[in-house]
């Protein structure tokens, strides 16, 4: 039998799983949903979940891989609950639809770090858009980004995903903090720090309701939490890791990371229109490029270069999560079934290119499939791995997180209580709030 692969340093895992949460939903999604919802009263209530709900949960998700010792679907039988196995499976499920659309907006980024070289969208952003998100330009461009997440998957563990997230992440955290120095220093990008900052207690407690399921799913969506990912990761690491200490720096990176970007793109927003502008506030899952764009373009020749910049630091992010998501797949029929990685991943990719022409040809596909993920997948996904781990599989999961710790008791205890508790009732008002804002209209893009 072929030993299992394992993370080679404890940094290594850290810097995957950090990759895995810094994607597209820090870079793209955290600065759009910051801005569609009030700016620092988002922020505000995503921090508050990322600690509260996310911490607890992704220990748990951790507990779940590192105690089996197996991918997100046959962890669950190995630890003698064969009928929660259908968790692992709609984690596993929830990841690959997820990927499917993450894919297209992959290869929007792919077009748009080209652009910015090229300066091909200086002279009207919105119509460079419309010619790259959707139709055969959407398409092939999905293909090149899911080819590339193929390609890192398939060479492992250790030489594929930890050689490739080690230089990724630093990469990414260095940077955006240049950046974010840089827009400081933009004329007129002073009261956009007030609107990202600075919560509207007002607004807050006028729109609670529509801010809670898009932050929670945020937090959710950005430590790749529900999909199967962290799960998969754990299942690769030893005893003597400190899964606590771990989960905190990695929930920490990533939160940073999240508002960093909001400190590049909103002083550029700001810079350019003097507020968030319409087509970012109101606008589909495209809206952010054209108005970022936008202000690239009002920058001249400096413009282009950050653009370029920018975009590519959006694409490497992109991949660290993208390959976190493919590989819960491959991991579990390798595991499972003997199967050769490369030969996996690929069947896989070739699968979730198929299934992410839907998004690629019209953009509200695409849209729905990432409404259907923030709303019900994720918090139902993540809501059945938190009952499991609080109330099905607690006192084991109290050991497991003691583990490399030095005692811990009582913090393992109060987590667990924290997970059957405050997480269980904030997953499920989220998945409830989340529900009711789509029922009876999904809005299914089928005309």
């Amino acid at each position: 039998m072929t030993q299992r692969e394992t993370w080679a340093t404890r940094a290594g895992f850290i810097l995957a799983a950090v990759g895995s949460a810094v994607g597209l939903g820090n870079i793209w999604q955290f600065p759009f949903k910051t801005s569609t919802n009030g700016g620092a009263a988002f922020v505000l209530v995503y921090l508050l979940a990322a600690v509260l709900i996310g911490l607890p949960a992704i220990l748990g998700e951790f507990v779940i891989g590192r105690r089996a010792n197996l991918n997100a679907v046959a962890a669950f039988r190995k630890l003698d609950h064969p009928a929660w196995t259908a968790v692992g499976a709609l984690g596993l499920l929830t990841g690959m639809w997820i990927l499917s659309y993450y894919s297209v907006v992959g290869g929007w980024v792919i077009q748009y770090t080209i652009g910015s070289a090229t300066g091909a969208y200086l002279t009207d952003t919105a119509a460079y858009f419309g010619s790259v998100a959707t139709g055969p330009n959407a398409i092939a461009f999905h293909g090149l980004f899911m080819a590339i997440t193929v390609g890192i998957v398939a060479f492992g563990v250790e030489d594929g995903i930890e050689a490739a997230t080690r230089l990724m992440v630093p990469s990414i955290v260095v940077i955006l903090v240049g950046l974010a120095v840089y827009a400081v220093t933009l004329d007129g990008s002073g009261p956009a720090y007030g609107y990202y900052l600075s919560p509207d207690i007002d607004y807050l407690a006028a729109n609670l309701a529509d801010i809670v399921p898009f932050a929670v799913g945020q937090a959710f969506f950005s430590l790749s939490l529900g999909m199967g990912a962290m799960i998969t990761y754990a299942s690769y690491l030893g005893d003597d890791d400190n899964l606590v200490t771990d989960g905190g720096i990695i929930v920490g990176l990533n939160s940073a990371v999240g508002l960093l970007a909001g400190l590049v793109v909103v002083p550029l927003l700001f810079v350019q229109f003097g507020t968030v502008p319409d087509s970012a506030a109101g606008g589909g899952p495209g809206a952010l490029f054209v108005s970022v764009a936008d202000a690239f373009a009002s920058l001249g020749l400096a413009g282009r270069a950050l653009g370029v910049v920018f975009f590519g630091v959006v694409l490497v992010a992109a991949l660290s999560s993208a390959i976190s998501l493919l590989e819960v797949a491959t991991s579990y029929v390798v595991d499972t079934y003997g199967g050769r990685r490369p030969v996996v991943a690929a069947a896989f990719g070739t699968g979730l290119f198929l299934l992410g022409t839907l998004s690629a040809w019209r953009t509200a596909w695409l849209g729905w499939f990432d409404t259907l993920a923030y709303k019900v997948l994720l918090p139902t996904s993540v809501l059945l791995a938190v009952v499991f781990v609080g109330w099905i599989y607690g006192p084991q999961a109290v050991d497991e997180l003691q583990k490399g710790t030095d005692g811990g008791a009582r913090l393992a205890t109060v987590w667990l209580w924290s997970l059957r508790t405050v997480v269980l009732v904030g997953v499920l008002v989220t998945l409830y709030l989340g529900v009711v804002s789509i029922y009876p209209s999904p809005g299914l893009p089928f005309v």
